[in-house]
């Protein structure tokens, strides 16, 4: 099956939208962040929410779209063979080059990082950090998603953990219990990155990709997911109970509770046949933690 497509110059901007997949990672970037602010607001004196809070956010949402176009630039030979995956990649498609893509990446890291830089020195160091494992994870010079137990940790730090961490430093060095908040999220990540694997298993596997699931064998790698979501469950009730998030939010995701029971697809949160029940829960889970958190920020701002 031929994906080629022509190349205009508004075939190429589509593409570098397409290749940069903001409708995938704003849904976790955004309010991870978010949290982290709040969490310095609700848990340290003196700390008002200001600019910061929204620099550091576009500054981790310029790191995610980093990441997740070189994914996309350095998979597109891998990608090439699937039909359906070729079709979603503007750079197997032809539409953008792969070095254009690499340019135009590049060039929001920078921003990115000057960005980090003029919130905080935690920040900057977190966000530098950030980038670096965006380009190391998919870059395959390095390829840190083909080596197993690395690719689960270079993913929950780069798409979860920093992110947090980041929106936090800006206005806090030292997170104390907020740490345990960073683990459940790095847990959740972890989840989601095992989910990722089984669910893409074959695919990966004809690809020769190395990654965890390839070495711990397709079984194994839903166990380990079923229990990273059990430990990142776990990580928040501790949380709650140590009062680091107010209490009053609960309200929230019990009002939007039926979201589970009527917003239930077929389809996970990347837009793909769910492998199991937790797939199908993905998207109505982040579209509640998104209304919490907007919430929220709403009171702070408002309070």
């Amino acid at each position: 099956m031929n994906v080629r497509r022509a190349r205009t110059p508004q075939t190429w901007i589509a593409g570098l939208v397409r290749l940069s997949r903001w409708k995938e990672h704003t849904l976790f970037t955004i309010p991870l962040t978010l949290v982290g602010g709040l969490m310095a607001a609700h848990n340290r004196a003196g700390v008002t929410l200001d600019w910061r809070l929204l620099t550091v956010t576009v500054a981790n949402i310029l790191a995610m779209t980093v990441a997740f176009m070189i994914n996309d630039i350095e998979d597109a030979a891998d990608d090439a063979h699937d039909p359906a995956r070729a079709a979603r990649n503007p750079v197997a498609t032809g539409e953008v080059r792969s070095r254009e893509g690499w340019a135009v990446a590049l060039a929001l890291g920078i921003v990115a990082l000057a960005l980090y830089a003029g919130v905080s020195a935690g920040a900057f160091w977190i966000g530098a950090l950030t980038l670096v494992l965006s380009v190391l994870y998919s870059w395959r010079a390095v390829r840190l998603k083909a080596r197993p137990a690395v690719d689960i940790l270079s993913h929950v730090l780069m798409l979860s953990a920093l992110l947090f961490l980041a929106g936090y430093f800006a206005y806090d060095g030292a997170p104390g219990a907020i740490w345990l908040v960073a683990l459940g999220a790095a847990l959740a990540s972890a989840y989601g990155q095992l989910y990722n694997q089984a669910r893409d298993f074959e695919v990966d596997r004809a690809a020769g990709l190395r990654n965890t699931a390839w070495l711990v064998g397709e079984a194994n790698t839903r166990r380990l997911m079923y229990l990273s979501l059990t430990l990142a469950a776990t990580c928040l009730i501790a949380t709650v109970a140590l009062g680091l998030w107010p209490l009053w939010l609960l309200i929230v995701p019990v009002l939007l509770a039926p979201l589970f029971l009527l917003f239930r697809p077929g389809t996970d949160a990347r837009g793909t046949t769910a492998i199991d029940a937790s797939g199908r829960i993905q998207m109505a889970f982040l579209i509640v933690a998104n209304a919490v958190v907007l919430v929220w920020l709403a009171v702070e701002l408002l309070g």
